[in-house]
């Protein structure tokens, strides 16, 4: 028998909930060397337009989709059933396959932030060459252990369910995590040299705004910041009542976002280049520069406790969101506890990443192929079936349910027109690029 569908409690824990999903690891180290490398200020000129086209849009219509069906990502595929459209039991499992990649290989760097936690809590990181370390560390069977604990700490707080588990979580870690985030700021501040490094993130670079590159690395990370993927987001607008004001929710959602990210951005940066690092994108901006950084700093032991703390907050927020997503689909197909299925299905994507964690070269293209290709792809799949085949004014009515501003209409238009051929682009631009997000 399958259990009642579970809700949010209330608005506060349904937007924090969000806002844990979208705050992850990309936020950290990727927007801080975006904004810095394509613009400084001038990069978020395009970066807002492309939130309030695609995160904005995108989310409200991810989660009011959720919200009429009461189901998860497998109610669309019901839906297409009834449209008659090819592939249509095929495709939502497309979707939760992508969420499910992503915590696959997301869940291992976790592990990582938990390892260097506990690393700074009881030796000496100052005596350690952090880039040897880390060289050795990852991509090893030591980092095994600790892609156990953090597939277990995932998969704990979803069997728990979405207002013990899910909300209580964020409710709890993401205003700790922004207090903490605030204090470490000022520290960062307080550097000589730092404001070097403030320079440049905000110093606008009016000239590369004529650069194409720019604005294909800002729509990047306005898609991929606020964990867009046709089905995460979906399946938390699944347990929510009509009384909540969706539009209003992703708004506070993508400006907590964009807040941590800018955060983290004057944390990282004038850190760096106060002690003459220079910042660089990827896993190592974290896990070297930062670690370098702090052992040259009075008191840098206690920095980065709490730092790592606060990382840990944003990687299990994500990974709980990315896990949630495979965990309600075999709830709803096969009816069995939440309980059982958190513990099944968290099982086999641990086992699935093993390989991954003693395979750097593996580790990569498994990432690339999920993020880059597998997720815009679900999004593009599940969004364009929302916006071209439900009815239009059934659309406009669940956008426009609980909300004080009605923008049902500016949402469908914008998904429809610019949403829809904007992800096939980022798609085509993924190919072409590697990487935009």
């Amino acid at each position: 028998m399958k259990e009642k569908r579970e809700k949010f409690s209330n608005r506060i824990g349904f937007i924090l909930s969000c806002v844990g999903a979208a705050i992850g690891l990309g936020n950290i180290w990727l927007f801080s060397w975006k904004l810095g490398t394509f613009g400084g200020g001038a990069f978020l000129i395009p970066y807002f337009i492309f939130v309030a086209l695609f995160s904005f849009v995108g989310l409200v219509s991810e989660i009011s989709f959720g919200r009429m069906m009461k189901k998860g990502v497998l109610g669309v595929g019901e839906l297409m059933k009834e449209k008659k459209l090819p592939f249509s039991s095929y495709i939502p499992w497309l979707a939760v396959i992508s969420v499910a990649g992503i915590f696959t290989f997301y869940v291992i760097v976790f592990g990582w932030v938990i390892k260097y936690f506990v690393m700074y809590l009881t030796v000496d990181m100052n005596a350690l060459n952090y880039g040897e370390y880390f060289g050795k560390f990852a991509g090893s069977s030591d980092s095994i252990l600790w892609h156990i604990i953090a597939a277990v700490l995932s998969i704990t707080v979803i069997s728990l369910g979405v207002v013990k588990g899910i909300e209580k979580l964020n409710k709890v870690i993401m205003p700790l995590m922004f207090v903490i985030f605030l204090g470490l700021v000022v520290k960062a501040l307080s550097l000589p040299g730092a404001i070097e490094g403030v320079k440049y993130l905000v110093v606008p670079r009016w000239e590369l705004l004529a650069n194409p590159t720019t604005w294909i690395m800002a729509l990047g990370q306005a898609f991929f910041t606020v964990g867009l993927s046709g089905s995460a987001l979906l399946v938390y607008g699944s347990y929510l009542d009509k009384d909540i004001d969706i539009p209003s929710s992703v708004l506070h959602t993508c400006i907590l976002d964009t807040c941590a990210a800018l955060l983290a951005g004057f944390i990282i940066i004038p850190a760096a280049f106060a002690f003459g690092f220079k910042p660089d994108a990827g896993p190592s901006l974290l896990f070297i520069t930062i670690p370098a950084v702090f052992s040259q700093i009075t008191g840098g032991k206690i920095l980065g406790i709490v730092f790592f703390l606060s990382i840990i907050f944003a990687a299990v927020s994500s990974a709980v969101n990315q896990l949630e997503v495979p965990v309600e689909a075999i709830m709803e197909k096969f009816g069995i506890s939440r309980k059982k299925s958190s513990i099944i299905v968290g099982i086999v994507l641990f086992l699935m990443g093993l390989p991954l964690d003693t395979n750097m070269n593996l580790f990569g293209k498994f990432a690339d192929i999920m993020s880059i290709f597998m997720i815009p792809l679900g999004a593009v799949l599940i969004l364009g079936f929302y916006f071209f085949f439900i009815d239009k004014n059934k659309i406009v009515a669940e956008i426009n349910e609980g909300s004080e501003h009605k923008l049902g209409n500016f949402v469908l238009n914008v998904g429809r027109y610019i949403f829809t051929p904007g992800v096939i682009i980022i798609l085509i631009l993924g190919f072409v690029y590697g990487s935009i997000g």
